[in-house]
């Protein structure tokens, strides 16, 4: 038996997340692993290198999972039978204990939102109609770098070990006149986190909160 990674991308838009839910929840996970079953015949268990909450993409998100050998043209074949929410890149044997969750050193999460309206963003991006200050939004978002405990900033109830994370990167930057996007890069990132961050930071921006009520 040998490991793979595989490299994928997908838009988010159509899933309930990337993570296997009861049966008839459509996921990026379920609708992969129904991908594999057409093309090994037998079932391959998969395991993603994070979780994403339901509507999120991934750009570059990897994949192992262990099988004897792949098919011919693998990569062809699983693009053929997976949606067009969904690419494979590609794929490489890796030692037979490296994972993509437990090895991953780092993520990083964008935030798109555009302040005028835009029917090619609307999908894609956060639509907030108002000015914003982006100088103390990245004043607060200064504040979140480091390791610390982001409970404040985490879903209730969830069933994660430690809400401390390790944050290397939180930056707001200007794209167009019109186009923001934020930037955070850290160790883990909890449910949705990323969401609470970028809610908290907006409301800096608009003058409803200030940078040390950001903080609380």
């Amino acid at each position: 038996m040998k490991r793979y990674f595989l490299e994928i991308a997908y838009n988010g838009s159509d899933f309930h997340g990337w993570q296997m839910q009861k049966q008839g929840i459509r996921t990026v996970q379920s609708t992969i692993n129904d991908a594999f079953d057409k093309l090994f015949r037998t079932p391959i268990e998969t395991t993603g290198c994070g979780r994403t909450d339901t509507g999120v993409h991934a750009k570059q998100f990897y994949i192992h999972f262990d099988a004897e050998k792949l098919p011919e043209r693998f990569i062809y074949k699983l693009n053929g039978v997976l949606p067009k929410s969904i690419v494979a890149y590609s794929v490489k044997e890796v030692h037979e204990e490296a994972h993509t969750r437990f090895d991953a050193e780092a993520r990083t999460y964008q935030y798109f939102v555009h302040q005028q309206k835009d029917p090619f963003n609307a999908s894609l991006s956060y639509f907030v109609p108002k000015q914003l200050d982006l100088e103390a939004m990245n004043e607060a978002a200064k504040l979140l770098l480091g390791e610390q405990d982001f409970t404040s900033f985490s879903k209730l109830h969830s069933n994660t070990f430690t809400n401390i994370c390790n944050v290397t990167h939180a930056e707001w930057k200007r794209l167009s006149d019109h186009r923001l996007v934020f930037e955070i890069t850290a160790n883990r990132f909890l449910r949705n986190m990323v969401r609470a961050i970028v809610g908290t930071l907006i409301m800096v921006g608009e003058g409803k909160i200030t940078v040390k009520d950001s903080k609380k």
